[in-house]
């Protein structure tokens, strides 16, 4: 699928929280995941990879990945690095939409200033080899969950969510409406009031003491 303007400027609006909220099935990478790069926001198509103490599959997904694609690598959770500067420069030269790596990263001094997104279990000086094909454009287990060819990812600082194609325009309406609920929450704080008089608080729980389905809801203005 590819990503449109439209679609990027729509996800600038909301985050990953909001698209959770919308739909609590969503593929939520383990937190060991976490951001390396000066810039964490990623929203692209997966280009997956799958290889074992060994940087050689990542180097061909970097060379073969089109602009905009994100590198989600399955590294087995070991703590070898897969990629480095090198790779992050490569990514960049490229156009790349960012590396997810489920093992190690390494050049921190380069990658913690880079405006590519990197994202990696691990920090390590100790590199893999370079002698073993990798795997690519395969289904992978990344931070604990599937991740196909073309799955969107979206990351930003709370953490890193995959979304099937087809399901990303209703996530991100979906999203858009619960961040739109939350201002009007802060409003209401902000005014002086409580979290009693924001949400049907009392409400949902009478009605969960009396045996009653219920949902903790925003009051409407």
């Amino acid at each position: 699928m590819p990503v449109t303007e439209d679609l990027v400027q729509r996800f600038l609006a909301v985050d990953t929280t909001a698209i959770c909220d919308a739909d609590k099935t969503t593929r939520v990478l383990q937190s060991a995941i976490r951001a390396r790069s000066a810039r964490s926001r990623v929203f692209g198509p997966a280009f997956t990879v799958r290889c074992r103490d060994d940087f050689l599959g990542v180097l061909q997904a970097v060379e073969a990945a089109a602009p905009g694609d994100v590198i989600v690598v399955d590294g087995g959770a070991r703590e070898i690095a897969l990629g480095g500067e090198l790779f992050a420069r490569g990514a960049l030269a490229r156009s790349l939409g960012g590396i997810v790596v489920d093992a190690g990263y390494r050049d921190l001094a380069y990658v913690e200033q880079c405006e590519l997104p990197v994202y990696s279990r691990f920090v390590t000086p100790l590199s893999g080899t370079s002698a073993k094909l990798g795997e690519l454009q395969v289904p992978v287990t990344c931070g604990g969950v599937t991740v196909n060819p073309g799955d969107l990812v979206l990351a930003d600082g709370e953490g890193v969510i995959v979304v099937a194609p087809d399901r990303i325009n209703g996530l991100l309406d979906a999203a858009v409406a619960i961040k739109e609920a939350e201002t009007a929450v802060i409003e209401r704080l902000d005014a002086g009031g409580t979290l009693g008089d924001a949400f049907t608080l009392a409400e949902h729980v009478e009605a969960l003491r009396r045996g009653e389905p219920s949902a903790l809801r925003p009051r409407r203005a």
